[in-house]
């Protein structure tokens, strides 16, 4: 899948709009009428995914009276999460073009790999965790390898990993054989929530992070002597994130119980996604091997002659890669309550179609860890709103078959209206 285009994306980040190339800041203004020109050019990233999140919540709100509660709200994170981990972890490998169909397995075979250390041999919860996480980077090692180095494809590697990891789960775990998990510290990932003062503590982190992220990045362009944006933006940004955020804190804290135990907070997953978000676009975005990263998808030649170590980058994206589906499958375990031998089998392609309706480019060097998280929740609100419907199960399949390949559908269309391909040279 890796795709031999012209490089869309620079060592050094692109100027933010037409003025920064004539040493104008720009106003307000002038920002979103760059921003209208890069859509009209065709890059929309996240848009489609968060218009389709907008319809779909507006319509399930109006064909059912259940969906938007404060209980179905808490639902929807929750049942979310592990798929938001999943697609971030395969935003890595796919920004260079790749893949990886082992993803999902991998969390469930490290997750077989606990249970069994922590019921069987009597391993410490904790250190157990530690080994799952360590087999999870051995595993994007071995994939790295002979994807980076021999060169496979890495299709034909995953997909082999994919098959095999199915039957050492049965090797690990034994036909029909089902752990229950007894770690309340592990349970309590999914099913407790933060204490009433300590979502409003959680939003005030993150909006101070977002805040001085932006900042430091304002500091680094000036240090370069590259012009910033207005700073009004920034105070915008950090403006709707506050109000957004408080609104989405107000709803969790309310008692989402009709008993006499009062069920409020916000759910503990949540700003454990959110710091894994913040510190992969963090590396992403901020970091030379992000930079690279994005050299390497675009045009993995040219990075190349640019001196950068592609058969490195792409080693390190797969070992990326599998480190955080292990936390995926950690968070499904958690929901679950439960390990079985069939864990992790059906839930990578919902990965990926996450990543791709939420913008990331199949053809790679353009997307978001954000993104991956919009189309995850895009996916998570098909799926909710159906079961709320009572609709056959099937259908949401179909659904979500059709949202990707309009999603795909205008990944290329925008390729073309960039000037890119869509055949391979």
């Amino acid at each position: 899948m890796t795709a031999n285009t012209p490089n869309t994306t620079a060592l050094i980040p692109e100027p933010q709009n037409d003025l920064i190339g004539s040493g104008q800041e720009g106003g307000v203004a002038d920002q979103f009428r760059a921003w209208g020109s890069r859509l009209r050019q065709g890059e929309m990233g996240a848009l489609p995914a968060v218009a389709g999140f907008v319809v779909l919540s507006l319509l399930f709100t109006f064909l059912s009276p259940y969906f938007l509660t404060e209980r179905n709200f808490a639902n929807l994170l929750t049942q979310a999460a592990e798929l938001v981990m999943l697609g971030m972890a395969l935003v890595f490998v796919i920004l260079l073009g790749e893949i990886d169909l082992s993803a999902g397995v991998t969390g469930g075979l490290t997750m077989c790999i606990w249970v069994v250390l922590t019921d069987v041999a009597k391993v410490p919860w904790f250190l157990a965790l530690l080994i799952a996480f360590a087999a999870g980077l051995a595993i994007g090692a071995f994939i790295g390898f002979f994807v980076a180095r021999i060169g496979i494809p890495s299709f034909v590697v995953t997909l082999g990993l994919f098959l095999g990891f199915q039957g050492l789960e049965l090797i690990i775990i034994g036909t029909g054989g089902n752990y229950q998990i007894q770690t309340p510290a592990i349970l309590a990932i999914m099913n407790n929530n933060l204490p009433v003062w300590g979502g409003w503590l959680m939003l005030a982190i993150f909006v101070a992070l977002s805040l001085a992220t932006s900042l430091w990045d304002r500091s680094r362009r000036t240090a370069a002597e590259v012009p910033n944006g207005p700073m009004a933006l920034v105070w915008i940004k950090s403006g709707a994130l506050l109000v957004l955020g408080g609104i989405a804190v107000l709803l969790l804290n309310q008692n989402r119980s009709s008993s006499i135990i009062a069920i409020q907070g916000v759910p503990i997953v949540v700003p454990v996604v959110l710091t894994v978000l913040w510190l992969g676009t963090f590396v992403l975005d901020r970091t030379k091997f992000g930079r690279y990263v994005y050299a390497v998808g675009g045009n993995a030649e040219a990075a190349r002659r640019s001196g950068v170590n592609v058969v490195l980058i792409r080693f390190l994206v797969f070992v990326i890669c599998s480190f955080l589906a292990v936390g995926s499958g950690l968070f499904s375990a958690a929901r679950v309550g439960s390990i079985d031998a069939t864990a992790g089998k059906d839930i990578v392609l919902s990965g990926v179609a996450a990543a791709v309706v939420g913008g990331v480019s199949l053809f790679g060097g353009r997307g978001k860890l954000v993104h991956a998280a919009v189309g995850a929740l895009v996916i998570a609100v098909i799926t909710n709103g159906l079961g709320l419907l009572n609709l056959p199960s099937g259908l949401n399949n179909v659904i979500a078959g059709g949202v990707l390949i309009l999603a795909a559908t205008i990944d290329a269309l925008s390729r073309l209206r960039a000037g890119g391909s869509l055949f391979r040279r």
